[in-house]
């Protein structure tokens, strides 16, 4: 396909029509809230409805809820999935709310958010109660951050005016099936397969967890991303589940390979096989000791294969939370609205490869910046799309994306070896409504639809005056 098909015809996120209300009391605590939301399907049912009903108030603890969800079904192409699909709609509208509600209270947006954060126990609006979350994490890292401590300049030194937005947003990840099979080299080394196609360096991070279990040097994995022929089945890389499910899988992989290792070795020391211990590559059974090197060569020589295949379905995928904090320049002439600083809080449960779960972070940023000032399908009166081109279809270029500065919060998740959570998907949540709570802050002005282009911002700004 050419551009102009892939645009019109594979699908884009849905567009969506939503109503929130909330109520609170005079100390600023959420009493009760209530959400209707209708996603555009496309010519097929089949929206993330589910996931935006999922997420929409998933931050704060709500004793008294309502949420309905429509399906929509219309004559466009079917929307498809686009990092944490539905989530990111469903709380630019809560969140937005949230900024007005503290507004009319007088109250900072951190400390309400504090006070009425979700935390472990806490029930979600589709239940069941909350596992081990960093939520409130999350919000003390915001507020001790350097960026939230630094005084904003109202005015910037060419007459715009600065605003400061904040942001909460949540995905639930995903768990599912992962497969991966693994063999001890002759050398010592460790050939590893595994199916989960890397889109944002899982390999890296899959391969550290296998080291970590098997108590071998990272240097000495050799992992390889295999078709289903060679490896057992592994489901999407989706729902942020890689690093969490297939890092899960290695685990039990590395356990498994240990095993054969101290089986055939009971019988070459004629020791118990429960009587070998292991210290990283060394093992150990009543004053004989040899390193995994020297077992994998003396195995070569008995003729002895060491490997093993596992398959995982775990079901302990813990939700991740984040706080983003966003200042803008708004040019209240044009409308124009220019990020020009940004800081990410997120809870990655174990962070296995920091500067990758930064990467993360700072992608999801980026993307939720382009789908609230640029990105948006145009279509005439008679159904057909008007900007199936990059010349017409705004994406934010580097001059448009400041340095994007990222906190990661750790709070381990109970339900992996490693504490793993998903980051993938989370980043991409809180963006757009932190930069309208921002544009309030800067101009007085609320704007509810997305993209926040020049021409709605300026339309706004001329209407409030």
């Amino acid at each position: 396909m050419d551009r102009a098909e892939v645009l019109m015809g594979t699908g884009p996120t849905p567009a969506s029509s939503m109503r929130v209300k909330m109520g609170v009391d005079r100390e600023g605590r959420i009493t009760a809230a209530q959400a209707y939301l209708a996603f555009e399907a496309g010519g097929y049912p089949g929206s993330p409805i589910g996931a935006g009903c999922m997420t929409v108030f998933a931050p704060y603890k709500l004793e008294n809820v309502r949420i309905d969800g429509f399906d929509v079904l219309v004559n466009k192409p079917k929307s498809a999935a686009y990092r944490a699909p539905g989530a990111t709609h469903a709380e630019f509208a809560a969140e937005t709310l949230v900024d007005e509600i503290c507004e009319q209270l007088g109250m900072d947006p951190l400390e309400f958010r504090v006070k009425n954060g979700a935390k472990e126990g806490d029930w979600k609006a589709a239940g069941p109660p909350y596992g081990r979350i960093g939520n409130l994490e999350c919000l003390q890292a915001a507020i001790a951050s350097p960026h939230w401590s630094t005084p904003l300049e109202r005015q910037a030194p060419d007459g715009k005016r600065r605003g400061r937005g904040v942001a909460s947003g949540y995905w639930f990840n995903i768990g599912l099936t992962s497969s991966a099979s693994g063999r001890l080299n002759p050398d010592g080394t460790i050939t590893l397969l595994e199916g989960s196609t890397d889109i944002g360096g899982s390999r890296a991070s899959i391969a550290m967890q296998f080291a970590e279990a098997f108590g071998a040097p990272y240097d000495d994995v050799r992992i390889q991303v295999v078709d289903t022929e060679s490896v057992g089945y592994t489901e999407v890389t989706g729902g942020s589940r890689v690093t969490y499910a297939t890092g899960f899988a290695v685990h039990e992989l590395a356990q498994a390979l240990k095993r054969r290792i101290q089986e055939e070795m009971a019988g070459v020391w004629e020791v118990p096989a429960d009587s070998i211990a292991t210290e990283g590559a060394t093992y150990r059974s009543n004053g004989k000791c040899a390193s995994l090197r020297e077992i994998a060569e003396h195995l070569e020589e008995r003729g002895v294969q060491i490997q093993a295949a596992v398959t995982v379905s775990p079901t302990g995928s813990g939700g991740a939370f984040a706080t983003h904090i966003a200042d803008v320049e708004v040019d209240s002439e044009t409308g124009k609205v220019d990020v020009v600083r940004y800081t990410a809080v997120q809870d990655a449960g174990t962070a296995i490869h920091p500067s990758y779960v930064e990467g993360q972070m700072q992608g999801g940023v980026v993307q939720g910046i382009g789908w609230a000032l640029h990105e948006e399908y145009v279509y005439d009166p008679l159904g057909r799309m008007r900007n199936a081109t990059f010349l017409d279809y705004r994406l934010p270029t580097t001059l448009d994306v400041p340095l994007i500065e990222t906190i990661i919060v750790e709070v381990p998740n109970p339900g992996h070896p490693y504490g793993v959570r998903g980051v993938g998907e989370v980043p991409i949540v809180p963006p757009p409504a932190a930069i309208a709570n921002a544009i309030h802050d800067a101009v007085g002005v609320r704007l509810y639809e997305l993209p926040m282009s020049p021409a709605k911002v300026c339309k706004a700004i001329l209407e409030a005056k």
